[in-house]
């Protein structure tokens, strides 16, 4: 594809900046898609359009290493293949003022804090000097969660249990849970919005039930159950993994060594999360 005559080259490495890409990055140049051999503004919008063929036999993700070649916006021209740069070979405008080499990302809204993480082997947004790597959850965090969270083997190598997004390659932020399960801060908020409190993977508590845990006591002592129903059951408690026999009550089963309601009968089946 050779160089638009009408435009100049030598353009000044900042004209036309934020005033191209998509609804996912600004940015000055396309993407050759080497799988399909289509141009798209981004692998994202890629990955949209072929995940909504008709035929599933033709739907595919792109490997963002696998680009190869760039076509600048400003002056349409492609780059050669073994000269994927920030700036363009033509008119020599910066086809991003963000431009990583290793994932070949371009994107001109540097607000976001960019950042290469080596040892996650993608980019990242926030700033570098903000997050930190755990090495045993695979995963970069905000550097306050350093030492002050549980670790879950590969726990970015997974899907959003809400929405089913795969969490690694996720341009949403995502949210650490207590419990170490990961999802989408967005997802998150829905959830709680719903008053769901547990995590779906595990069914831990997420957010400090305490409170209304002490307003499910006083209801359960104002309302005395039936002679019928007055015998105790077996639980286990999802928030600490114990089990203990406590008094039968319809509003709930108060685990005795934790205090916490989220539990179940262990009587039914080991995969049902069902939480008075």
């Amino acid at each position: 594809m050779a160089g638009d005559s009408v435009i100049s080259p030598q353009r000044s490495k900042d004209f036309g900046k934020l005033d191209h890409g998509c609804d996912h990055y600004k940015r000055r140049c396309k993407i050759l898609a080497p799988c399909c051999n289509k141009i798209f503004p981004c692998r994202h919008f890629h990955n949209e359009t072929s995940n909504s063929l008709s035929n599933p036999k033709d739907h595919h993700d792109l490997v963002r290493q696998d680009v190869k070649q760039v076509i600048c916006s400003i002056c349409n021209t492609q780059q050669e293949l073994c000269q994927v740069a920030q700036v363009c070979s033509h008119c020599g405008v910066n086809m991003g003022e963000y431009f990583c080499d290793i994932c070949k990302f371009y994107d001109d809204d540097i607000t976001k804090g960019q950042f290469h993480c080596n040892d996650r082997g993608i980019c990242r947004v926030g700033g570098r000097d903000k997050f930190f790597h755990c090495e045993k959850c695979g995963s970069c965090y905000m550097v306050d969660l350093r030492d002050n969270h549980f670790c879950v083997e590969n726990s970015m190598k997974s899907y959003c249990p809400i929405c089913f997004e795969y969490l690694f390659d996720s341009v949403k932020s995502t949210r650490i849970m207590k419990c170490g399960h990961t999802m989408h801060m967005e997802c998150f908020s829905q959830m709680a919005k719903q008053n769901q409190y547990r995590c779906p993977i595990c069914c831990k508590a997420v957010l400090d039930m305490s409170a209304f845990w002490e307003d499910l006591d006083m209801d359960i002592d104002a309302t005395r159950m039936p002679a019928e129903y007055q015998f105790e059951v077996s639980i286990l408690c999802n928030d600490c993994n114990s089990t203990s026999t406590v008094q039968f009550h319809v509003l709930g089963l108060k685990c005795r060594k934790c205090n916490s309601y989220n539990t179940r009968r262990v009587t039914e089946p080991a995969n049902h999360c069902h939480t008075y």
